[in-house]
């Protein structure tokens, strides 16, 4: 083995991480009868080698000795290997892709490419491996074969065969999964692979091979699913929770001593935290598994959410039925499937909803903490669930705020998911949490969220910030108070936020004196005691103090005479933000600041797209003329779904006759999607969702009329 790895210059090639010379060792790691060397070396391999999925010259190379691994018997942990070239080969680059490849990623791209032709000249060695003594070799051999080799009827008619003869259940499901990546790559095949998978969902089969080809139905022919699929999938997974291993593995809810992590009696060695990812991805994988009659179920049906896509009506009836489920696991992947299809998409979820805040009274703690984090991502949507919200909070103090390893506390999930909901009866957590002595970082957003009910907490703030210290770390304990202030305009606690403006160290001061001049902003003439400050800080127009200051003074005083200069220079600043934030103070100051229209309108075809978009707002305002604006936000729209929100509230005050068809239109179009404006594919924001309901109602209120505050006159 390993015949002439001596013979390749390792020393001239790169990875991820500089020279290449630990390759060798590497590969030789692989085939190590030493586990924890193995692991090591495997982690290695993905972490430098091939990192985040890139090829480099020394991947490329490593792929002759990789295939001798995987076909020596004698190698230990051949699955991971296989699952390694697969990895390497199986990255696709298609037209559209290659398109949009630049000068600087071209070598990477032919790296791919030679990657693939490499590991799928290879491929035949997959064959044997299907029936390979070792099931871990057994399940990746399938995937491997469906992703790489260049005879997909050949494949085909293996992993059915092979399916015929297969003892291991694990195995089993790899190689139905293998015939959907068949059908989705080979797009011809596809009718006969949906004929076999609605064969094998038949009634004759054991349930997860039938749940395994409802899924894979679903991700590559879900026309091919039965019309009752809700039905058919909540009844296998009752057989599933009912079968003997499921009976033997489910010992119902955990008693009180089990729910909460006792420590272990002395004399118990402690096992030491894996020190590889690989490992540590396999501890988490171990630890998800224990308890388990059927782990792969929530992989399934996971799979068949996505195959089911838009059909948001039948997802959301098979997870409510999921909810309802003895079987703690499947209420546990049901709770965060429910996270992940609210989050891309629209419907209507209250019943699920509350069956996602039952759970938060379970003895189970991993299936209660996944619910208040999914109830805390909901925002006003969490409103079915609010009184289990309002029992979890009352009954777990020590859960209001969470301490971290490294970087300030926050507040628990349920404290922040009930004081979205706008519940008074978040304020006992919240007074409590101002009472700590680093108090939690974002708890003058929840007040944000509570309005007038939280206004007991004033008094609170104040006193708090008037004990900050204005030296380096001043900031950081200041701004959830001046937000929390800020929120409540409250303005008694001017003199406070005037000695944090007038004190603000240098490091972080301008974040600081920002944040001050917002509260001050926010107070309104309660806030007179800072004119004197804040007309000092007008003395240095076109910087953003200035701006900022400028806003304030105009919020305490009306003074447009005093701001208009200031923010007139603002829009000439050198940053787009800065020319943004002065955009839209003249805005707020409506017909007084009509006379900036012809630089606001100058600003309509500036290359920041948010920039046009605040300009035009502001020329609205100012002018209350919507013909030069509206085509500028509706373009914006088109361009960029981000800006959609800031676009519907500015149509929502012109209201749909101001605004005109074209915003009709789009405005109904919008709320004709049943996808989420801002779902992303791999990736999502804590404040998705509430971004989203905002767009719909503002997009309903645009429809209605102008019933918001239109242009000042």
């Amino acid at each position: 083995m390993f015949a002439g790895i001596d013979e390749v210059d390792w020393a001239s090639m790169e990875h991820a991480y500089g020279p290449a010379d630990d390759v060798p060792g590497l590969l030789q790691g692989l085939a190590s009868a030493d586990p924890a060397e193995r692991e090591g070396a495997l982690d290695g391999m993905y972490g430098a080698v091939h990192h985040q999925g890139d090829v480099y010259a020394c991947t490329l190379a490593c792929i002759p000795f990789l295939f001798e691994l995987v076909v020596d018997p004698a190698v230990p942990d051949r699955g991971g290997i296989v699952e390694l070239l697969t990895s390497i080969g199986g990255i696709d680059l298609d037209e559209d892709d290659e398109d949009e490849i630049d000068e600087d990623e071209i070598e990477g791209a032919a790296n791919y490419a030679m990657a693939a032709a490499a590991v799928t000249a290879g491929a035949g060695v997959f064959f044997a491996l299907m029936a390979d003594d070792d099931p871990g070799v057994r399940v990746s051999a399938p995937l491997a074969l469906a992703t790489l080799h260049g005879h997909p009827s050949r494949v085909l008619t293996l992993l059915r065969d092979r399916l015929a003869v297969e003892p291991d259940e694990e195995v089993r499901l790899a190689l139905v999964e293998a015939a959907g990546r068949v059908a989705l790559r080979h797009r011809p095949l596809t009718d006969q692979i949906a004929d076999w998978l609605s064969r094998l969902a038949a009634e004759a089969y054991p349930p997860g091979l039938r749940l395994a080809a409802l899924a894979q139905l679903a991700r590559c022919a879900p026309q091919a699913l039965p019309g009752d699929v809700v039905r058919v999938v909540a009844g296998l997974l009752r057989q599933l929770r009912s079968s003997p291993v499921a009976a033997a593995t489910e010992p119902g809810p955990p008693r009180a001593a089990e729910a909460h992590s006792e420590p272990e009696p002395a004399g118990v060695e402690e096992r030491a935290a894996p020190a590889t990812l690989v490992g540590q991805l396999r501890a988490l994988s171990a630890e998800e598994s224990a308890g388990r009659a059927a782990p792969w179920t929530a992989d399934l049906l996971r799979t068949l959410h996505v195959g089911l896509d838009d059909r948001v009506a039948e997802r959301t009836a098979l997870l409510t039925d999921q909810l309802c489920s003895p079987d703690r696991w499947q209420r546990i992947d049901a709770v965060r499937m429910s996270s992940g299809l609210i989050r891309a998409w629209r419907g209507s979820y209250g019943e699920l909803v509350r069956l996602v805040g039952e759970q938060l009274g379970a003895a189970e703690p991993r299936l209660a903490e996944a619910a208040s984090h999914v109830l805390e991502e909901l925002f006003g949507l969490a409103a079915p669930a609010a009184d289990a919200l309002a029992a979890r909070v009352a009954a777990e103090p020590g859960a209001w705020v969470k301490e971290w390893a490294s970087g300030p506390p926050g507040l628990g999930s349920a404290v922040k998911a009930l004081s979205r909901l706008g519940d008074a009866r978040a304020v006992p957590a919240l007074a409590a949490a101002l009472e700590r002595p680093e108090v939690p970082h974002d708890v003058g957003f929840a007040i944000g969220y509570l309005g007038s009910a939280a206004r007991p907490l004033a008094g609170a703030l104040r006193r708090r910030l008037g004990e900050v210290g204005l030296d380096e770390g001043a900031y950081d304990r200041a701004s959830p108070l001046l937000t929390g202030l800020t929120a409540l305009r409250a303005g008694e606690a001017a003199p406070e936020v005037l000695r944090v403006l007038r004190g603000a160290p240098e490091y972080r001061g301008e974040w600081l004196r920002t944040a001050a001049l917002r509260a001050l902003g926010s107070f309104g003439p309660a806030a007179h005691c800072a004119l004197p400050e804040l007309r000092a800080l007008i003395r240095r127009p076109g910087t953003a103090a200035a701006t900022e200051a400028a806003e304030a003074l105009w919020a305490v005083d009306g003074d447009a005479d005093a701001v208009l200069p200031v923010l007139i220079e603002g829009l000439q600043a050198e940053h787009a933000h800065e020319r943004r934030s002065a955009a839209s103070a003249l805005g707020r100051l409506g017909a007084r600041a009509e006379v900036t229209a012809p630089r606001l309108r100058a600003l309509l075809g500036h290359e920041e797209l948010w920039l046009r978009v605040d300009a035009a707002i502001a020329l609205w305002e100012v002018s209350g003329r919507a013909r030069e604006s509206v085509p500028v936000l509706l373009a914006a729209w088109e361009q960029n779904r981000h800006v959609r929100v800031r676009v519907a509230g500015c149509l929502a005050r012109m209201g749909a006759a101001g605004a005109g068809s074209d915003a009709v239109h789009v405005l109904r179009a919008e709320l004709a999607s049943v996808r989420r404006h801002n779902a992303m594919d791999g990736g999502y924001g804590s404040h998705d969702t509430y971004e989203d309901e905002k767009l719909l109602a503002l997009c309903r209120r645009a429809l209605m009329g102008n019933s918001g505050k239109g242009p000042t006159t």
